[in-house]
């Protein structure tokens, strides 16, 4: 009997320690995921003093904008959803993938444009890339155009660029896979017009990507 409750204090023991260090682990995921999400809004509220004006000749906060961070390219807005972000260009994909617009570790990123378009917009297609963040930043709102009713009432989206300021009209959402060949390619028959992709990642099947297409017009 003794043997038997010595055995059964151990167990106890054990399940407690266990016990202990899933919850140890859990509330670190939980910090870190609210930190996270703390740095992109401090991030977001900062450049937020950058923000474009509508009906301007010249987008002279994307210029200042630029003078403190190079890389921005221009600065994206879609009504009807929390993107209201710059946007960046760099040599690769992969930089501005995990960095915020200082270059620091960023699990959020920066919204960054493929490193093939060109910087004017002329590539038959720009492709513009984010992060579907759970808390909807970046582009976390981007499925909501999923929904027909909302496309439908939001179809229109801006981008602006120190010297001009294009019209973006939703045409198309998709799931896709990252590797489509179509939607991933930056040319395009000219008679179909210049069009810009905004691409996310999604979860209906590995490797999937909620894409979003817009005419410049």
């Amino acid at each position: 009997m003794k043997k038997n409750f010595s055995c059964f204090r151990a167990l106890c023991s054990a399940a407690v320690l266990l016990c202990l260090t899933v919850a140890i682990y859990s509330g670190n995921e939980l910090w870190k995921i609210r930190s996270d999400y703390r740095a992109e809004a401090e991030m977001h509220s900062a450049v937020m003093v950058y923000k474009p004006e509508p009906e301007q000749i010249i987008n002279q906060s994307v210029i200042d904008l630029q003078a403190k961070y190079p890389d921005v390219v221009g600065w994206l807005t879609v009504p009807g959803t929390k993107i209201d972000y710059p946007f960046v260009q760099y040599d690769d994909n992969d930089f501005y993938l995990r960095r915020d617009l200082n270059g620091n570790h960023a699990t959020a990123g920066t919204l960054f444009m493929d490193f093939r378009n060109a910087l004017d917009f002329s590539s038959g297609n720009t492709i513009i890339y984010g992060h579907h963040m759970k808390n909807g930043s970046m582009f976390g709102t981007l499925k909501s155009f999923a929904d027909s009713d909302f496309f439908e009432a939001n179809r229109h989206g801006t981008i602006f660029l120190p010297h001009e300021t294009l019209t973006l009209e939703f045409f198309d959402y998709r799931v896709v896979e990252s590797t489509d060949p179509e939607i991933y390619s930056v040319e395009r028959d000219e008679f179909d017009g210049r069009i810009v992709t905004l691409s996310t990642c999604a979860y209906d099947f590995d490797g999937a990507r909620i894409v979003l297409l817009a005419k410049i017009i």
